[in-house]
């Protein structure tokens, strides 16, 4: 996989981008790896292959290989009712709920009857008092201010949703009693050697260095530098475009037999096949295409930040884009997406 006929320096001066990472995958492997620009917008601090990013949703498929993995240890039903595990709060049954239960597939495949409340799962105000997932999920915190629950039949329609994945994250803590962070850790980052992530909800002083700060679109630096998403499961994940690249291989390699934390070929299946009534909806991930010319890929777009994945796992081909900017479209309408319609094979 290359890239051609693009000048990406002056594409980023064009849609004033000031830092800019790329990995990309041939044969199952990380194959070269591009970065451009500085990390803060007026500084000299370039970025390198082990700047971290915003990844912003890009989070959900990391949460949905945890959940495969524990779904293979035995922990997990993908199509068990989740509030048979879940302990430290339930999803309050209703009319929605008495026909089909909310579970981990459908959770997964943003197709539970769950709608985001407007304006909810915002980046994080340091001048609010900390929160719990059960007291956002409760609606008593100010960035969800209603109560989640089910609002329409499960699987009956699609809808994107932040509150599924903190669902997710709280029935992982509630059953194995440790943070989210810990377990990601210790079953995804530690095993395939992920070392320039991660979920903390701070950015210490000292790794500062490491960290590329967010611009709006006119590159102007965004309040605070760092935002911070504390929803760890769908949108809490700072990391490098090789960290993001080594899971997508990871996948790649489960498909083939050859996982390295245990995925079966099975598993890695279903992540990529359709869910529910939506073609393009996989497991944590979105499809396209069909069979081995299928294409995967996952969007991350928040304050400051966007990034984008996207693979052909039969073919062992991807790239992983992530910039310091929110330019304000959506990724293909950008700089990200002419990085991506460039691509050859």
């Amino acid at each position: 996989m290359n890239l051609k006929n693009i000048n990406i320096l002056e594409r980023m001066e064009h849609y004033n981008i000031s830092g800019l990472s790329i990995a990309l995958m041939d044969n199952s492997q990380i194959s070269r790896t591009e970065t451009f620009g500085v990390l803060e917008a007026g500084t000299s601090n370039h970025v390198n292959i082990s700047s971290i990013f915003n990844a912003c949703s890009i989070s959900k498929f990391f949460t949905s290989m945890l959940v495969m993995k524990l779904t293979e240890q035995g922990i997990f039903d993908l199509d068990e009712n989740v509030n048979t595990l879940l302990t430290s709060w339930r999803i309050p049954d209703n009319v929605w709920t008495q026909n089909k239960n909310v579970t981990l597939r459908r959770l997964l495949c943003h197709q539970a009857g769950l709608l985001d409340p407007k304006g909810s799962f915002a980046e994080l105000d340091s001048t609010q008092i900390p929160f719990t997932i059960v007291e956002l999920l409760e609606g008593r915190t100010p960035y969800c201010n209603e109560p989640i629950h089910v609002k329409y039949e499960p699987e009956s329609e699609f809808h994107y949703s932040d509150a599924g994945f903190c669902i997710i994250q709280q029935l992982i803590e509630d059953v194995i009693e440790k943070p989210f962070k810990e377990v990601m850790d210790e079953v995804i980052f530690e095993p395939l050697k992920i070392k320039n992530s991660t979920l903390e909800t701070v950015i210490y002083e000292a790794k500062r260095k490491d960290f590329s700060c967010g611009h709006n679109k006119n590159g102007v630096l965004v309040k605070g530098k760092y935002p911070i998403y504390p929803y760890p499961a769908a949108s809490g994940l700072w990391a490098t475009p090789s960290d993001i690249a080594i899971l997508v291989i990871e996948l790649m390699n489960s498909l083939k037999g050859e996982s390295k934390i245990g995925i079966s070929a099975n598993k890695a299946k279903e992540m990529i096949s359709a869910q529910g009534s939506v073609e393009r909806a996989g497991l944590g991930l979105f499809r396209d295409g069909s069979e081995r010319e299928i294409e995967i890929s996952s969007l991350g777009w928040g304050v400051g930040f966007q990034c984008m994945m996207v693979a052909y796992p039969y073919k062992g081909n991807g790239i992983v884009i992530m910039t310091n900017a929110d330019l304000g479209v959506h990724q293909l309408k950008g700089i990200i997406g002419e990085v991506y319609h460039s691509l050859s094979f």
